[in-house]
């Protein structure tokens, strides 16, 4: 059986690969954007040379508002001590409820660790937002559903 700080650093470092993998992903978009900027100015004129264009702006803009926001999700997670321990729910606790089990640090959706499933989640989140500062034993609703807080590591 491994232990629960172990389990901790391995849902970290999932969460850590998820970022950069999503980091990569909108970076060589962008890269291939410039690219098709690029060639896009040697080749045609006129109108249809313009919509293109626009439309690779777009693109752009819509990428770089990607990176900022992925740029965000590696400072939250930068934030995060799993060494630390509370009595209650705070960034970078696991929470095991009667429903599910959560990492509280990001959203990374469903991470596996040996046979366990843990759902990774911001504090912003609905959810997350119910788990903050909640104590084991303490419970609430979500989705029409009583969940209780079993054991916060």
């Amino acid at each position: 059986m491994m232990k629960k700080n172990e389990l901790k650093q391995l849902l970290f470092d999932k969460c850590s690969d998820y970022v950069e993998t999503r980091l990569s992903i909108i970076q060589s978009s962008i890269e291939e954007i410039q690219e098709s900027l690029s060639s896009e100015t040697k080749s045609s004129a006129g109108d249809k040379h313009e919509t293109g264009r626009a439309m690779l702006q777009l693109e752009r803009e819509k990428a770089g508002q990607q990176l900022a926001e992925i740029e965000s999700v590696k400072n939250a997670l930068a934030q995060i001590n799993i060494e630390k321990t509370t009595e209650t729910v705070i960034l970078g606790s696991l929470v095991y409820t009667s429903q599910f089990n959560y990492f509280i640090a990001i959203s990374a959706g469903l991470l596996t660790v040996d046979t366990e499933t843990f759902y990774a989640i911001s504090p912003q989140t609905p959810i997350g937002q119910l788990l903050f500062g909640k104590r084991v034993g303490e419970s609430f609703v979500f989705r029409e559903q009583v969940i209780v807080v079993e054991e916060i590591v």
